[in-house]
């Protein structure tokens, strides 16, 4: 079974101001004539790469509850332009939600067991179009 990070997505509020920030990153990428690889640079590279890499996710916590996930695909070590190791974690650009769950703050990111892992929305669901206030309310009230 593969294992998952999680991360704190500071800034972004919900899932779509997370999907608008990396279109508008890929954007600059392609007006720039870069790669257009969608990337998360950490301090830390997961010693257990491997176990990740097969299949693994990194799941995003937004103001204190996880929202969505996205498939990791790429985990590169570097040294940045001042000599520091970082490491690019690199992102499938499929945005998948997920049912929320309360976390808690942390720093820096963690690995994520399965187990512990919340369950994808369904795709197609009479509720997808659902407004995300109500869908947290229903939720909370066991009815979703």
């Amino acid at each position: 079974m593969p294992l998952h990070l999680i991360k704190l997505c500071v800034g972004a509020d919900d899932i779509a101001d997370l999907a608008t920030w990396q279109e508008a990153r890929l954007a600059e990428m392609k007006k720039r004539k870069q790669p257009q690889t969608l990337v998360h640079v950490t301090r830390m590279t997961p010693k257990r790469a491997d176990e990740i890499l097969a299949g693994g996710s990194l799941y995003w916590v937004m103001k204190g509850v996880i929202r969505c996930r996205q498939r990791l695909i790429g985990i590169e070590p570097f040294k940045d332009g001042e000599g520091v190791k970082r490491c690019r974690l690199v992102l499938d650009r499929e945005i998948v939600p997920t049912r929320r769950q309360e976390r808690r703050a942390f720093q820096g990111w963690r690995y994520f067991d399965p187990k512990d892992a919340p369950p994808d929305v369904r795709r197609g669901a009479a509720d997808d179009d659902m407004p995300e206030e109500m869908r947290r309310e229903l939720e909370d009230l066991g009815l979703l």
